[in-house]
């Protein structure tokens, strides 16, 4: 066997569809995890943390052996134990699992935020990235179409809270109860078996196995053909127009605005009733920011008992993009020692500055000509110079490094005198 070829360090470059989040672009996704999690809790919704990977299996029961994600688009491996391994894709299957393993099914209902990176293997474009964030929350254990107004609500206070509602549009549906799924199934099939010869090979093995992904495809030809299919909506039964009216109901009473979709679906068996998105037009092809949905027998599929949940995963990278430049951090102080003998002095001064809550930035060598230039490239709003004379009267020079004046202080009190900068 060859050796392995090195490759000089000049040329290591990010892994294709992953970016690093430099502090610009690490200010917005704090913004977002922030505004999400705040919000999350006036909702009831508890912070948890699932593994960023999981057993294969727990992917392909949640997200079924027919979807995209699971046939072309997980990274999966074989761990040195043997045991086949996923990066999880997404984030509810996890979430179902942890109620499972954990016994929560005893303490129902649960609701849970959670916010990290996801990983699928996808052609890397705006909006896109192999490496991606969500945030998303799950209502689990709770029957009633008030689950589904709340949960809906929930995510349109966090946009709203963001700046970015108005320019989103919030697209629903119903898939209804099992009884409309298997009445919408039949016509469904009975349609699309004249076309089989001009679908897609990927949906030729749909056709058989979940038809209702077929809706979900993004092949041209697909698309024309799946533009003439009988809707959903004709084969509802009455008590799932009945869940479907209390929902959209509730979403009039809080002023949510909403456009029906009847193309709006999801193709596993355990989805049922409500699906929604939050659109962003601006966004271009990769438009949904925030999507969800009702998945009364996930869990179920995880191995637990029957149980209802409801919830939906946002696109931090996508929703970055809309929201305002977030505020700029406070302006430090920097701390200016005039010769290396002050440098342990400085230190101190430093952590006790930090530790009364300022932002400091320490000056690691030069004259004072060069630390002083440092601490403006910083955009640091006062300096504390350090002197020997100064520091024989226990005292500091403070500098205002937006006019230029400065005056003496008494470094017991320095806390104090340096407040008016904050």
């Amino acid at each position: 066997m060859e050796p392995a070829v090195k490759r000089p360090t000049a040329s290591l470059q990010p892994v294709r569809g992953t970016h690093d989040l430099l502090p610009a672009d690490a200010a917005r996704h704090r913004r977002v995890v922030e505004a999400a999690r705040e919000v999350a809790m006036r909702y009831g919704y508890r912070e948890m943390a699932t593994p960023i990977f999981e057993f294969s299996e727990v992917f392909r029961r949640s997200l079924g052996d027919t979807s995209d994600v699971v046939t072309k688009e997980m990274y999966s491996f074989t761990d040195k134990g043997g045991e086949e391994i996923t990066l999880r894709p997404e984030g509810t299957a996890g979430v179902a699992r942890a109620v499972v393993s954990n016994g929560l099914a005893q303490e129902l209902p649960v609701k849970f935020f959670y916010a990290g990176p996801m990983f699928r293997y996808e052609r890397p474009q705006k909006g896109r990235l192999r490496q991606f964030h969500q945030i998303g929350i799950e209502l689990i254990g709770v029957a009633q179409p008030l689950a589904d107004i709340e949960v809906i609500a929930c995510g349109a206070a966090i946009l709203r809270e963001l700046g970015v509602l108005d320019r989103t549009q919030l697209e629903i549906n119903t898939l209804g109860d099992p009884e409309s799924r298997q009445a919408y199934r039949r016509v469904l099939v009975e349609y699309l078996s004249a076309f089989r010869d001009r679908l897609s090979e990927d949906s030729r093995t749909r056709l058989e196995r979940n038809p209702l992904r077929i809706l979900d495809s993004k092949d041209e030809g697909d698309r024309r053909i799946i533009s003439d299919a009988p809707l959903y909506s004709d084969h509802l039964t009455p008590a799932a127009r009945d869940f479907f009216a209390a929902v959209t109901g509730g979403l009039d009473a809080l002023g949510i605005r909403y456009v029906v979709d009847p193309r709006l679906v999801r193709g596993l068996d355990y989805y049922g009733h409500t699906a929604f998105e939050f659109t962003a037009q601006e966004l271009g092809a990769q438009k949904t920011v925030m999507a969800g949905g009702r998945y009364d027998g996930l869990v179920e599929e995880m191995g637990g008992p029957p149980t209802p949940g409801i919830g939906w995963a946002g696109g931090i990278e996508r929703i970055a993009m809309l929201i305002a430049e977030p505020p700029a951090p406070p302006r430090a102080i920097a701390i200016v020692p005039i010769g290396s003998a002050l440098e342990a002095q400085a230190l101190v001064v430093a952590d006790r500055l930090r530790r009364a809550g300022y932002a400091v930035e320490l000056g690691y060598s030069g004259n004072l000509g060069k630390r002083l230039k440092r601490a403006n490239k910083l955009n640091a709003r006062v300096a504390v110079i350090l002197g020997e004379d100064e520091l024989a009267r226990g005292a500091a020079i403070i500098r205002d490094l937006d006019t230029g004046a400065q005056e003496e202080a008494p470094l017991p009190s320095i806390e104090e005198r340096l407040a008016r900068f904050r």
